[in-house]
């Protein structure tokens, strides 16, 4: 009950933040979590640098509407408009992407990454070198641990807005796969 509580607390204690910023510079909200370049250096928060406007927009809106639940991200989008919201996405799709891992790829672990995302034909969607597009994230340079969580969500049905053919796509792939397939992917520019 005390951890519910204090999580609670710092819950509330971070939307009132990020409320305040948010009225005087939706950017700099945005900065104080995905970072200035909006490459992400604090786990768990995943880099927005590079990633397709429509994305961008897509998820700004998901997280203002409540389709994708984050006690973080409601806040800090609630009450922007789409015309905020398009320039945001503008803004961050501009930005490069710069890898969050700077270390070269486990040799096995990268190979079989490489015969899962073929198997899965990760490529049709997210493109080759999983730059995204459109509505696909950019997957290349992510953050590893936020891909092995956003994987491990979408296979276990516990994401919330997000798309069916994700779910499907890595359903009973196993959770050894998955931080595979996240450790080569970080490590891609």
């Amino acid at each position: 009950m005390a951890g519910r509580l204090r999580r609670g607390r710092w819950g509330f204690a971070t939307a009132l933040f990020v409320s305040a910023a948010l009225a005087q510079d939706p950017a700099g909200t945005c900065a104080a979590c995905h970072g200035a370049d909006g490459n992400s250096s604090t786990p768990g928060i995943p880099s927005i640098a590079g990633q397709p406007k429509i994305f961008i927009e897509n998820q700004l809106i998901l997280f203002r509407e409540g389709l994708r639940v984050s006690p973080q991200m409601q806040p800090a989008v609630q009450g922007l408009t789409d015309k905020e919201i398009v320039q945001l996405a503008v803004r961050y799709a501009a930005l490069p992407a710069r890898p969050a891992a700077t270390d070269a790829p486990d040799p096995t672990q990268a190979k079989q990454a490489i015969a899962l995302a073929q198997k899965l034909h990760c490529g049709s969607c997210h493109l080759p070198d999983f730059r995204g597009r459109e509505q696909m994230p950019r997957l290349a340079g992510q953050r590893e641990e936020y891909l092995v969580e956003s994987m491990l969500a979408y296979r276990d049905n516990r994401r919330t807005g997000g798309d069916t053919i994700m779910a499907g796509t890595l359903y009973g792939v196993s959770d050894l796969d998955i931080r595979a397939l996240a450790h080569y992917l970080a490590r891609l520019k």
